[in-house]
């Protein structure tokens, strides 16, 4: 169970990232967060709390059980 936690957090982590960088530097290309209505500021947050989820589930999938 750690491992999938810990592998859905990298990906989250890797897509928010990618996600949050592509659409500062191109503020046209949302990508996978294109629907989401409000523009580019409400976007760039989806990423940004995409990137965040991810860091945290990867922090939590990454530590030993006891």
């Amino acid at each position: 169970m750690r491992t999938t936690t810990l592998v859905i957090g990298m990906i989250l982590l890797v897509y928010g990232a990618q996600g949050a960088v592509r659409q500062l530097v191109d503020h046209d290309n949302a990508g996978l967060l294109g629907w989401l209505p409000g523009g580019f500021g409400v976007q760039l947050a989806g990423h940004v709390v995409l990137g965040i989820a991810g860091l945290l589930l990867a922090g939590w999938g990454r530590r030993p059980s006891h």
